[in-house]
């Protein structure tokens, strides 16, 4: 595992312009650096040998391998090395086999960045209490290993300490009233008025939602002929 502070990445994914983007997310995080892209099973054995990187960013379909076969493979020869899978697998079973055998986190194509960067900053969290930890001492106690599991109570069981840097739970709560009392599509524009932020302000809230899948995003046409995404509750 690297001592330093910043966290190393290989990312593993077939199509390159979808790990083009998320190396292009990688560099907007701080802390993390981008070691590498393997493209196939060998790429990424090779790679994963000579690197050594902190932390795997995997797909599960390849046409040469199961990103799933790979993953345990990882662990029985790597066990330092963490994954967060990012695939458009939504079998259960496979979400269930990859949270059997360990990955950090399991995120679903495609994906927005408010989601990817919550993913890479717990696990950033994560990362520096492990080391900081060991540092101390070679044995842990309760409390820490519960820190490592996000298992503390340090918000009284509330999801809300868990929510991404710029979202705030009020004006969260007021968009979700919004949507609910609405009850059909709206855009961000409408979103805005309705509760008194900017356009963009709460764009940024209704991509938070889309990304928790608690609502859904449609590209539709907008008043004055433009494309423009409509926001609807499940």
């Amino acid at each position: 595992m690297n001592s330093g502070q910043t966290i190393t990445v290989l990312i593993v994914e077939d199509d390159l312009r979808v790990a083009e983007i998320q190396k292009r997310f990688l560099e907007q995080i701080e802390g993390f650096e981008t070691v590498g892209i393997a493209a196939s099973y060998i790429e990424a054995k090779t790679l994963i040998e000579i690197l050594q990187p902190d932390l795997l960013i995997l797909d599960v379909y390849f046409p040469d391998m199961n990103g799933l076969d790979l993953l345990k493979e990882t662990k029985q020869q790597t066990k330092q090395m963490d994954v967060i899978m990012i695939t458009a697998t939504k079998e259960i079973h496979k979400v269930q086999e990859a949270i059997s055998i360990g990955v950090f986190d399991y995120i679903i194509k495609p994906v927005v960045f408010e989601r990817f960067k919550q993913s890479l900053l717990r696990y950033k969290e994560y990362h520096t209490k492990l080391i900081q930890f060991g540092r101390e001492s070679l044995h842990v106690t309760q409390q820490q290993v519960d820190k490592l599991l996000r298992k503390e109570n340090e918000g009284g069981g509330n999801e809300r300490v868990y929510l991404p840097k710029g979202i705030d739970p009020l004006t969260l709560e007021k968009v979700l009233e919004v949507l609910g009392r609405e009850g059909r599509g709206l855009t961000a524009e409408l979103v805005a008025k309705e509760i008194g932020v900017s356009r963009t302000t709460a764009r940024r809230y209704l991509e938070h939602l889309v990304s928790e899948e608690k609502i859904e995003a449609d590209l539709s046409y907008g008043t004055v002929g433009r494309p423009e995404r409509v926001y609807l509750v499940h």
